[in-house]
């Protein structure tokens, strides 16, 4: 019974077995008395054949199981790769058609810059002069105050939903350089409610005498007569004092000094050497000769040249074009957005906060472009800006 019990056991009964006292004489005998059951050997060879045939049967279904996995990723993983890869060589290989792509591209990113467009109230009621206009379009007309008036001053509490052109209007003032100059505003678009100004009975600035200046120089400058200067100021001598504070009558900012305090003043934005190779409005196409109208400013210098954002703001587009290759779009506000072309590398995030020190790209020459430069694009409200009217070093 026990010998019937042995065969096919497991290796850990078997060692049972073998520390007991049936020793080998003993086995001898009893399979003397029973012919049917063979020698250990045979035994120990049913057992090889189980665990061989189980091994077998446990590598088979591993097998099996890779070999669906392997087969699964191949048909999810390669198209997928193909597809990538066929995408990238046709975005970046793809010959231009001159006649229709390129016109293509131009009319999709001017989409695209129009619908990043943050609307700015303020240019509908001022011109690029700083003109205050009336309801129909038409640039307000102040009365001016008479020879032999004196300029006086009242204040005035800013409120919620006032601008400097509304506030402009609303004391009869027609150009907003009055308000800036007479409140030494830096930049119309920080006026807040509950701020305090100073609101002038007409137009004009308040300059600060320097030393050398005589009331003659000023009229020349300014386009006043001294007797106006004297009356506006209630002056009864025409000596001026250092530091005197004296008001123009009529007297505007220049046009840099004003597009700062618009905040319009936008910094080149690359800092190292550059060459002005392509201005902005119509030219001849590098490439056809055809006449175009070139969208930007082209600054050559290269490959790997840093880009910075011309004004602070927030990046609101990261992308290919076969036009302008790698570029990025940034809403500055106030309706102004910026263009940056042909760039070798993109650095900046779609919706990362950027300043003027912002390094966002590296000069390239990757789209429709014939060298290494900065293809450069200024939009207002949508519609296309010379970018150097409003650049300054």
């Amino acid at each position: 019974m026990e010998i019937i019990s042995f065969v096919g056991s497991s290796a850990a009964v078997k060692k049972s077995y073998s520390s007991s006292n049936f020793t080998l004489p003993r086995i001898s005998k009893v399979q003397k008395k029973n012919p049917v059951h063979k020698s250990p050997e045979i035994v120990v060879a049913l057992d090889k054949a189980y665990s061989k045939t189980e091994r077998q049967f446990t590598v088979a279904g591993i097998s099996k199981i890779l070999s669906i996995f392997v087969l699964f990723a191949f048909h999810l993983i390669v198209p997928y790769t193909v597809f990538n890869l066929l995408s990238f060589v046709d975005n970046h290989t793809t010959s231009i058609v001159f006649d229709s792509n390129s016109d293509y591209e131009y009319e999709a990113l001017s989409g695209a810059m129009s619908r990043f467009a943050m609307y700015d109230t303020l240019a509908d009621n001022v011109d690029e002069n700083g003109n205050v206009l009336s309801e129909d379009g038409s640039i307000l007309t102040a009365a001016s105050v008479g020879i032999g008036e004196k300029v006086t001053f009242q204040n005035y509490t800013v409120k919620a939903g006032d601008s400097i052109s509304t506030i402009s209007r609303k004391f009869g003032l027609s150009n907003i350089s009055t308000l800036i100059a007479v409140n030494d505003i830096s930049n119309v678009r920080t006026l807040r409610s509950g701020q305090k100004l100073r609101i002038p009975s007409t137009d004009g600035l308040v300059y600060k005498v320097q030393a050398g200046d005589s009331l003659n120089s000023l009229s020349v400058k300014y386009h006043v007569s001294v007797e106006e200067i004297l009356d506006a100021n209630d002056l009864s001598s025409d000596t001026l004092a250092k530091d005197m504070a004296l008001f123009i009558p009529g007297a505007k900012m220049d046009t840099n000094q004003l597009r700062k305090a618009m905040g319009e003043l936008f910094s080149y934005p690359i800092k190292a050497a550059w060459r002005l190779t392509s201005r902005f409005g119509p030219r001849s196409d590098p490439f056809t000769g055809v006449a175009s109208n070139h969208t930007g400013i082209d600054m050559a210098c290269p490959t790997g040249t840093p880009i910075r954002a011309a004004m602070s703001g927030r990046v609101a587009y990261v992308g290919w074009s076969n036009i302008f290759g790698n570029y990025i779009i940034i809403n500055h506000g106030g309706g102004y957005q910026t263009l940056y072309g042909h760039m070798s590398q993109t650095l900046a995030k779609k919706g990362q906060a950027v300043d003027q020190s912002t390094k966002i790209g590296l000069v390239g020459s990757t789209g429709y472009s014939t060298g290494p430069h900065l293809h450069f694009t200024v939009y207002k409200n949508g519609n296309l800006v010379d970018p150097l009217t409003l650049l300054k070093r």
